[in-house]
């Protein structure tokens, strides 16, 4: 109220008041230099807010905290949280949901649960995930595939449809197996999980996966737990990618030449750019990288590793 009432007024009432603010104080404050931490905070919450925008602005403060220091940037989480919370910046928010397909119809029989919910694998193409999820769009409802390596987290194939045909799922298996032999990995023995749907227990998806060495395994019947990490990705998918404004466009989905491009783009982040916590703050690819260079040296005396391998 300084422009009504000036300065000086004001400071004698709230002398009065029993809060003793002397007006020269009030202008040494207007004009003292910013301090050494505002200056600091200020450069921070610049950083902050550049990270928060190239990643889809879904990081809350630990991946934030994670990527900064990875850029170099040494700074503490709780100083980001508190620069978060006073420059409004938030991470995406999940809805738990849960949708499923069920096995009537299925034409094989339901294979046994090898996974009993413990979702850990040693190295790549050990333990694949597999399941189904739905995107509403205003030409109707769109269905996503996706296939993902638990060693890694990483994305290993995906495809999108307006059909629940078993083309949907079978589509994402030949990505995931296509892209790993492209890379020369072998995945004979590997497991493949899913649930009880329909199209992981159609004939020509379990043939598949014989023609590829792939042991099938299934949860039982709309129980979630049993393909939990497929369900999380699902439910990160539709947090970061189909509910989140910087991905989604004005108006909404219109259909699902809209979703190819944006699941395209959403995968292609998500296995090389987005730091996961259950593998140490780095994206799914540089996991799978270091480990490939780290089964390199094992199998190599030092100084001895043959040009090109680590690089598959």
């Amino acid at each position: 109220h300084r422009d009504r009432f000036g300065v000086e007024p004001i400071c004698r009432v709230l002398t009065d008041a029993g809060t003793q603010i002397a007006p020269s104080t009030y202008y040494a404050a207007k004009t003292r230099p910013p301090s050494a931490r505002a200056q600091r905070d200020a450069e921070l919450t610049e950083d902050i807010r550049v990270v928060h925008k190239d990643n889809l602005g879904v990081y809350g403060a630990r991946k934030i905290h994670a990527a900064l220091n990875r850029e170099g940037v040494a700074v503490a989480r709780c100083t980001v949280e508190r620069l978060m919370r006073a420059a409004g910046i938030q991470g995406i928010r999940r809805d738990k949901t849960r949708t499923t397909t069920f096995g009537e119809g299925a034409e094989t029989a339901r294979p046994a649960d090898l996974v009993k919910r413990a979702f850990t694998a040693t190295a790549p193409n050990q333990l694949w995930v597999a399941d189904l999820t739905y995107i509403r769009t205003h030409a109707g409802w769109v269905y996503a595939a996706f296939v993902l390596d638990v060693f890694s987290r990483r994305v290993v194939g995906w495809q999108v449809s307006t059909s629940l045909r078993t083309d949907l799922a079978l589509d994402a298996l030949d990505m995931g197996l296509w892209e790993r032999r492209r890379a020369g990995q072998d995945t004979t023995g590997l497991i493949h999980h899913s649930d009880a749907g329909v199209q992981y227990r159609a004939i020509r998806y379990t043939e598949r996966l014989a023609e590829a060495d792939a042991v099938a395994s299934v949860g039982t019947v709309g129980d979630s737990y049993d393909n939990a990490m497929a369900e999380a990705f699902n439910s990160l998918f539709k947090a970061e990618c189909i509910r989140n404004p910087a991905m989604r466009p004005k108006g909404g989905w219109a259909s699902i030449k809209d979703l190819e491009i944006a699941v395209a783009e959403y995968v292609d982040w998500f296995n090389h750019r987005r730091l996961h916590g259950e593998i140490g703050h780095v994206p799914p690819v540089e996991f799978e990288t270091t480990h490939w260079a780290s089964h390199e040296v094992a199998r190599y005396p030092e100084d001895q590793v043959p040009i090109g391998t680590g690089s598959r």
